[in-house]
């Protein structure tokens, strides 16, 4: 890297400089791994120093947010000039306590996108963007989870759901959790270096740098592995529940033969595709059996089931019971 530059107090000015709007009810994991990884890159060894990196949460009213886990975060900067940041990072919660963000924040991020400014979505807060009308003509990273609430807000976008995180121009996106410290690093290593951007997510017990075409991580345990091409396939499957897709135009979608896909599924996890796409739609027609009231006949067309019945058969062959009775065992052991 070059020499450092000054800032007019003798401080170094930093190569990466970040500011943060948090949501109403924001998850806390995806702001912690975000900012942790700034705060590791920023100082040698563990000492914390804003010096390569420096952030602020910014706010209009200066009162503090609350998280989706109840711990409130207390802001420390106005709003003010965006262009002083390098990146405006809006950081989302929960869905169905997420509010619009106030009049004074939509405008920053408009003055920001305008100014040239690169916005990041985390977790939810690509949904955040949307309704400031920030992304039209941008990919969007969303989770696997939060897919369908995503299609039902906005009509005629498309949300990538099988990348952890997605970069398009200025717009940066990610699914949240764990995959907020690997845009965070993406972005260390950009400005920083990689070396600081490797040792931040080794402190944090984070084994590997993944890049953002890597697969969101499956659901259903059963069906968990490290090969690339199955685990496309499978956040495939969880994309295309409702209306699965045969094996053929599936592998079309990833860009390989039926032959080939068929290998990888049959090699790593003992499966077929299609096999494997009957245990994804039924993993989650459990979760929502044991976390909802939606009758069976909703959870089946919801899961790729021609009807209630098909359901039931199927769920009958797989757990010897039906889906009623799986229910009442399930809510039961509570």
């Amino acid at each position: 890297m070059g020499p450092e530059r000054r800032e007019p107090d003798g401080m170094t000015q930093p190569r990466l400089s970040v500011g943060f709007l948090l949501t109403r009810r924001f998850t806390l994991c995806a702001f912690a791994n975000f900012v942790d990884v700034l705060r590791l890159a920023a100082d040698e060894g563990d000492r914390s120093r804003p010096i390569l990196c420096r952030w602020s949460i910014l706010s209009a009213t200066m009162e503090p947010v609350r998280s989706s886990c109840g711990l409130a975060v207390q802001p420390d900067a106005r709003l003010g000039d965006p262009t002083r940041f390098d990146y405006i990072v809006v950081v989302g919660g929960l869905i169905d306590e997420m509010d619009r963000l106030d009049a004074a924040s939509v405008a920053f991020l408009r003055h920001a996108a305008g100014a040239g400014v690169p916005l990041v979505g985390l977790c939810t807060g690509a949904f955040v963007l949307h309704e400031a009308g920030l992304m039209q003509g941008y990919r969007c990273c969303v989770s696997w989870f939060h897919r369908n609430d995503f299609l039902e807000r906005f009509d005629g976008l498309e949300p990538v759901a099988d990348r952890i995180f997605v970069v398009d121009r200025d717009r940066l996106t990610c699914s949240g959790g764990v995959s907020a410290a690997h845009l965070a690093a993406y972005l260390v290593d950009k400005h920083v270096g990689r070396a600081p951007a490797r040792k931040s997510l080794s402190i944090m017990i984070i084994d590997e740098v993944l890049s953002p075409d890597r697969p969101q991580p499956s659901v259903t345990d059963d069906l968990y592995t490290v090969d690339p091409l199955v685990r496309r396939a499978l956040g495939l499957m969880r994309e295309t529940m409702a209306a699965p897709l045969p094996v053929t135009l599936m592998a079309d979608r990833l860009g390989v033969s039926r032959r080939r896909l068929e290998r990888h599924f049959q090699k790593t996890l003992g499966l077929t595709p299609h096999e494997a796409a009957r245990k994804v739609r039924l993993g989650q027609a459990k979760q929502l059996l044991a976390s909802t009231e939606r009758s069976v006949t909703d959870i089946a067309a919801e899961t790729g089931f021609c009807d209630a019945s098909h359901l039931i058969r199927v769920f009958r062959a797989e757990e010897a019971t039906t889906p009623e009775a799986w229910r009442r065992q399930a809510v039961a052991s509570c």
